[in-house]
């Protein structure tokens, strides 16, 4: 007979990731984390899914979609807690795009501090005047600010 290990209530895994019930059952709903059922129908869930909702809220942080989130999930072990190696083959793909966000923001930052640092609030120098909103036709959005 094999032994199974100590599953969580939902109002345990609430406790110890500080995440309401309600989000952790929309997560499992979503298939972004195993529920295992009881007899009544109640949730359990393996100690190791205390990473994945944490990985899941830094992953919501760093501006990751759910989607992507769970495309990421997929590839860690299901039942048993990630080691070293299953988190460090996920980051690389995720540092990527940390970097490509840090660069974003950077030159979003360089492009404000000029216009809005520099005090003339003149529409004829602006570097973010857009007359006839002519950067419309390149896409939605501040065009200046987020364009290459």
């Amino acid at each position: 007979m094999a032994i199974r290990p100590k599953l969580l209530k939902i109002g345990e895994l609430s406790a110890r990731t500080g995440v309401p019930v309600s989000a952790i059952r929309y997560y499992a709903d979503a298939g972004l984390m195993h529920a295992y059922r009881t007899n009544a129908g109640q949730r359990r869930f393996a100690r190791a899914d205390i990473r994945r909702v944490s990985f899941i809220l830094i992953a919501q942080q760093l501006g990751l979609s759910l989607e992507e989130i769970g495309a990421i999930l997929l590839r860690l072990p299901d039942g048993r807690t990630p080691s070293r190696e299953d988190w460090s083959r996920i980051s690389e793909g995720i540092k990527a795009r940390v970097e490509a966000r840090i660069s974003e923001l950077e030159r979003i930052r360089e492009r404000l501090d000029g216009c809005i640092g520099c005090g003339c609030l003149s529409l004829e120098t602006c570097k973010l005047y857009n007359p006839q909103d002519r950067l419309g036709a390149q896409g939605p959005g501040p065009r200046r600010l987020l364009g290459d």
